[in-house]
């Protein structure tokens, strides 16, 4: 029968707990990062049918794409790290999560330190997109959103749209001169707007378009937002930020375990923790047992 010390780290609470741990919140992401990557592949499928521009502004397919990649290369390395007890795997997904963990608070505090030279760069994209508005539906969806919920128009403002060739005053046609119908204000609930509500609105000044159309510029307009609503952005920063966080700490913590494993019971071999004990090696384990790596049977 097998000694106390040859069983410690079976019956240590820790050892199986953090597996069940670094194993669920990796298999959890893994799944996150793989309904992204095929929703991002739907989205770009769809994209390429319907599209007429051949450059990009912001296509959300795309950064679904990049996003879910990320999130499931990472998680499934978690995945087979926690499986393995793989100390390379298991020190690839801890440094990685950190990695994103510390590039994430350092754009969020260069944003913060520079964050006229983030509005402008914003605003800068913004007019290239409204060039292309028409264009680029990925855009043009997302203008039209943001300009009705934040209640706005335009970049830094309403007259960015003269870049635009159709709304451009020296444009012939109806939109000449105008803003899309979704800079209009809507006084009341569910109410179809004018499409052509805009006409010729950038020829007159701020104070006279008050009731006709949202003059504020819709950067501006989204950080009030932000100010107003800042306990949601607290809380939607932490539900980003302490995830990653979490696995980093769960990683190391399983890390020590595995390393302590090692060092107390035997040598490293693919994963596994081997005694040199003849009677361990001869001893036979079930499934549970060998599902989780603990007292190894090794023919």
């Amino acid at each position: 029968m097998s000694s106390k010390d040859d069983i410690r780290y079976c019956h240590k609470c820790s050892y199986v707990f953090l597996k069940f741990i670094l194993f669920f919140y990796a298999i959890v992401w893994w799944l996150i990062g793989g309904c992204i990557l095929a929703i991002g592949i739907y989205a770009e499928v769809e994209r390429q049918r319907y599209k007429t521009l051949e450059g990009l502004f912001l296509a959300p397919a795309i950064i679904l794409i990049l996003l879910g990649i990320v999130m499931f290369i990472v998680s499934f390395i978690g995945v087979l790290a926690s499986l393995r007890d793989n100390l390379i795997l298991l020190k690839v997904f801890m440094y990685t999560l950190a990695v994103c963990l510390l590039l994430e608070l350092l754009g969020g505090i260069l944003a913060l330190l520079f964050r006229n030279q983030t509005v402008d760069l914003l605003n800068k994209n913004i007019r290239r997109g409204i060039v292309n508005y028409y264009d680029d539906l990925d855009f043009k969806n997302i203008m039209d959103f943001v300009q009705k919920k934040f209640k706005c128009c335009g970049g830094q403002e309403f007259k960015d749209w003269s870049v635009n060739m159709y709304h451009n005053c020296t444009a012939p046609g109806p939109l000449a001169c105008g803003v899309p119908y979704t800079c209009c204000i809507i006084t009341k609930p569910n109410e179809v707007a004018n499409t052509l509500c805009g006409y010729k609105v950038l020829e007159k000044e701020r104070l006279n378009l008050i009731d006709t159309i949202y003059i504020r510029g819709c950067t501006d307009a989204f950080f009030i937002w932000l100010m107003d609503n800042y306990k949601i952005m607290a809380g939607l920063l932490l539900g980003i930020l302490l995830p990653q966080f979490f696995g980093v700490i769960v990683s190391w913590l399983y890390i020590t375990r595995v390393e302590d494993a090692i060092s107390e019971h035997g040598h490293y071999m693919d994963g596994l923790l081997a005694s040199h004990s003849p009677q361990r090696q001869a001893k036979s384990h079930g499934r549970v047992t060998k599902w989780f790596k603990c007292m190894p049977d090794y023919d």
